[in-house]
């Protein structure tokens, strides 16, 4: 039986999260990732910009890197990148520099979004879903900042 794109969708977001949740753990600000080629994640990642004292450690960094390494190139086209934030300008760049063939994100990021200050930043053949488990994925990041102010 057929999984629907949006179902599929889901699931794989439920990953993300988890990656997300990790990150919330050791102190991170919590966005997960997960890449995804063929039905199968072959890359997994979270914000160790805490941990590795480096700015542009963000969640989408590690998994392009680790999903380059693991499928022995640097262009990903036939692969979709799952994010439980939208992300930033950096990580936008790199993920069109990757030539992600789709990205899906959970949240909307007002202040620090791509869409906000570089909406053509990606491959012009990355297709883009938005909302996946919207909710789940912005209540984690709220709870995150209210308990740090």
């Amino acid at each position: 039986m057929e999984v629907s794109v949006a179902k599929q969708d889901e699931q794989y977001m439920k990953q993300a999260l988890n990656e997300a949740h990790n990150a919330y753990e050791e102190g991170e600000i919590p966005v997960g990732v997960v890449v995804v080629c063929d039905n199968r994640i072959v890359a997994r990642g979270h914000n160790l910009t805490e941990t590795l004292r480096d700015v542009t450690a963000h969640a989408e960094i590690q998994a392009i890197t680790a999903a380059a390494d693991m499928m022995g190139g640097k262009y990903l086209n036939k692969c979709t990148l799952y994010v439980t934030l939208e992300p930033c300008v950096m990580c936008a760049g790199a993920i069109g520099w990757a030539q992600l063939g789709r990205l899906v994100y959970g949240a909307s990021d007002e202040k620090r979004g791509y869409k906000r200050f570089a909406p053509e930043a990606l491959h012009p053949k990355t297709q883009v879903t938005t909302g996946v488990l919207a909710e789940e994925c912005a209540e984690l990041m709220t709870r995150f900042f209210k308990e740090r102010r």
